[in-house]
């Protein structure tokens, strides 16, 4: 495949830090706001006496918001630029943040949660475009693990916000809206450094999913495992007899890993011609460690170090897994393969918990731990597939 040269790159190893300063504030603006907004949405409909399954019902619809919006992003950008239509996204989910206090109809909940995260993965999508068209080539691993960094850091701030300020009036609302806002800052002041789109993609958008499949199957398992993870994690460590507090210091110890490991992983990445084989590494790893933890898990200490390397390993499969999306292609093919790796992503977070949670059910409490490395173990059964009979770097 022909890469023309990127004229974000025009001296190769060159960081142009206004662009990457708008793309990760943006993005991490709209981390503190999702990270926020999920447990506050969740809480306000327990505390307004909406079933279980209604709440499961409306969060949903973020995956399928997520998976309409992925094959549109890449044409709206091309047809209206790349940071205008990020401003247009911030807006979009602003106003639908702040439109959440305001609907007293539970109905009215489904299209503000398709509007909000609809226009949040358009956000996602662009501002990782942005960011991988701007990042020079033997830099792009440190770049990314930069953004995965901080991205993790915002949406760990999101819960740590909602605990001081509570869910009660207009406030929790303003600061979400007020959050996402501020990401229209650093994109309209870098706004003509932004990557331009001059072609419209060349493949359907479904074809873009295969094109890469090293990387695409990689945050596949990304979103099942954290996905279904972190909403069944605290299941899983209450019945296997940890108090609340215990299990949620174990979630926050993955969390950690997932913030400490991104910037080495993406420095080490850069060192490499072909990130396959860390992908793949990374999958063993993390099959490893599933596999580790019904055997680990009476031990609170031996769980917490399995989980801190373990959580790195699961963030690393998205921030190289994109950094080798981005070693492959350029231009609107990137920004094509970029939504097809976010709805990726987003199908991901749709199957794990299901999967997840009908083999708790089918097997047991165990059943957490072997759905989990089943999922990595798909991906070892890939990457030894692609290897085998696909020597092609892809």
């Amino acid at each position: 495949m022909s890469r023309p040269k990127n004229h974000l790159n025009g001296h190769l190893e060159e960081i142009h830090w206004p662009s990457l300063v708008a793309a990760i504030s943006a993005i991490s603006a709209v981390g503190i706001a999702i990270g926020l907004g999920l447990p506050l949405l969740s809480i306000i409909l327990e505390k307004r006496g909406i079933s279980s399954t209604l709440i499961g019902l409306n969060t949903a619809m973020a995956g399928i918001a997520a998976m309409v919006a992925a094959p549109i992003t890449t044409r709206l950008a091309h047809d209206f630029g790349v940071a205008r239509t990020m401003l247009w996204a911030v807006a979009v989910s602003a106003v639908s943040a702040l439109g959440f206090y305001y609907a007293e109809a539970f109905w009215l909940w489904f299209p503000l949660r398709f509007a909000f995260h609809g226009a949040t993965t358009t956000l996602f999508i662009l501002s990782e475009f942005w960011i991988n068209a701007a990042a020079p080539p033997r830099r792009r691993g440190l770049v990314l693990g930069i953004y995965a960094t901080v991205l993790s850091v915002g949406f760990a701030m999101g819960p740590l916000i909602f605990s001081a300020i509570g869910s009660d009036g207009i406030m929790p609302f303003l600061v979400g809206a007020g959050a996402i806002s501020l990401a229209a800052i650093p994109i309209f002041i870098a706004r003509n450094e932004s990557p331009v789109l001059d072609e419209k993609p060349g493949r359907h958008f479904f074809r873009y999913i295969f094109l890469v499949p090293t990387a695409t199957a990689a945050v596949f398992v990304f979103g099942a495992v954290e996905a279904g993870g972190l909403s069944l994690f605290p299941v899983y460590a209450l019945r296997s007899g940890f108090n609340e507090s215990q299990g949620a210091l174990l979630l926050t110890v993955m969390g950690i890993g997932n913030m400490i490991f991104q910037i080495p992983l993406g420095m080490y990445s850069d060192k490499l011609s072909d990130r396959r084989p860390l992908l793949a590494a990374m999958a063993v790893m993390g099959l490893i460690g599933s596999l580790l933890l019904p055997l680990l898990i009476e031990n609170w200490v031996l769980t917490a170090l399995v989980l801190l390397f373990w959580g790195g390993c699961v963030s690393g499969l998205y921030t190289v897994g994109l950094a080798h999306l981005g070693s492959r292609l350029t231009g609107t093919d990137l920004a094509a393969a970029n939504a097809a790796f976010v709805f990726c992503y987003a199908v991901g977070t749709v199957a794990g918990p299901q999967a997840i949670g009908a083999a708790i059910d089918v097997t047991g409490n165990n059943g957490f731990a072997w759905a989990l490395a089943a999922f990595f173990g798909l991906y070892v059964v890939l990457s030894i597939g692609r290897f085998l009979f696909r020597p092609k770097r892809t």
